[in-house]
């Protein structure tokens, strides 16, 4: 049971690595300026926000 747990959990953080990933690389340049993202950190901050 604990090896399928794993497993689901795994693929929910994928799922929201993907999602957030796609999120903030559809922030609009302006705002994301503004909020001091830049395109290069897009990966960091989305591995940051579902890994920890």
């Amino acid at each position: 049971m604990t090896l399928l747990n794993n497993l689901r959990d795994a693929a929910r953080k994928s799922f929201a690595y993907r999602r957030t990933l796609n999120e903030l690389r559809g922030v609009p340049e302006h705002l994301a300026e503004d909020l001091g993202i830049y395109p290069g950190d897009a990966r960091r901050l989305a591995r940051e926000a579902v890994y920890g």
